[in-house]
Order: C-alpha cells, then structure tokens, then sequence
C-alpha cells in the first residue's frame, strides 16, 4: 500500500483567460482560475442552490502553457489533473502570505480541452487531451530553474494522442 497520494482532479470552466508570465530563466507558467459548482435541492425550501469553489492552477509545463495560452478562453471546459502545492511568498509590504494551488509540471499532470473546436459553441465535438504522463514522449525542451526548487523541468506531450483504429494496434 502507498504511504500517501497528493493527486487533485478537477472538471470545470476557466473563470478568465489564462494568465501566461515567463521567468528571467526562460521558463514559463500558466495560470488558470477554474470553478467548479455543486448543485442541490433545499430541504427545507425546496428551491435549488449552487456552491461554486474557485480553484488556482498553474502549469509549469512549457508546452502544455503554450497550447492552454492558445486554445483556452474564459468559460472553457477542462479536466485537469495535478498536484496540490503550497507556496510561501511576501506581498509588498513583506507580509509572508501562502497560496495553495493545483500544479501541474512536466511529466505529471494532464490537461484535457473538454470544448469542441468550435469553443464549445453547439453539440458535440472533440476535446484534446495534452499531458506529461510516465512515459513523457514528445519534446525535451531542455534543462530549465523551477522558481519553486524542484527538478529541472523537460518537455511533456504536446500534441494530442492520434485516432488510432483497433485493426492498427500491432498486439
């Protein structure tokens, strides 16, 4: 049995477009707000409620910044799956304040355009999955600073997986 597990899921929409900064170092990150809502029926007024959670990601995978960056909009539907991070930072004052955030670094996380193409506008349509899953694959970008002290970052996947039909597969 695993000692522990720090994995956060999440399927919901963007609450602003994404916020991409880049480091003195080159490297990048991305930053979304993505809400997600419970829904219920109030026992007492049987009138329906809704309880929206706002949450912070922030992508430090070069490729999967530059595809959110590119193809996300306020109000995008995504499935992200990450790390749950706390960081210490000073305000400007030189007040230490923390944020906790879901982190998603190369080879871990995945992001996942639940919109179709046409930015979610009728039915249907395909979404495409990006991540940095175990196997990686895709680019290496090359060793870059993580402003957070972890290992240097690689690339991840950064192309969605091909339609690949079942007479195809060689097994």
């Amino acid at each position: 049995m695993a000692g522990s597990v720090n994995k956060v899921i999440l399927i919901g929409n963007l609450g602003r477009d994404p916020e991409v900064r880049s480091f003195p170092n080159g490297g990048k990150v991305c930053n979304l707000r993505i809400a997600t809502s419970d829904t219920w029926k109030d026992r007492n007024t049987g009138e329906r409620r809704e309880k929206t959670e706002w949450h912070s990601v922030a992508i430090f995978n070069e490729n999967l910044a530059r595809l959110a960056e590119q193809y996300l909009r306020k109000g995008s539907k995504v499935y992200v799956e990450g790390k749950l991070e706390t960081r210490k930072w000073q305000d400007q004052s030189g007040q230490d304040r923390y944020s906790t955030e879901v982190v998603l670094r190369p080879f871990s996380g995945e992001l996942t355009f639940l919109d179709g193409r046409d930015g979610g506008q009728g039915g249907g349509g395909q979404g495409g999955s990006y991540g940095g899953g175990q196997g990686g694959g895709g680019y290496d970008s090359g060793p870059q600073d993580d402003p957070y002290g972890g290992a240097p970052s690689g690339g991840g996947r950064g192309a969605p997986s091909s339609n690949i039909e079942d007479d195809e597969i060689p097994f």
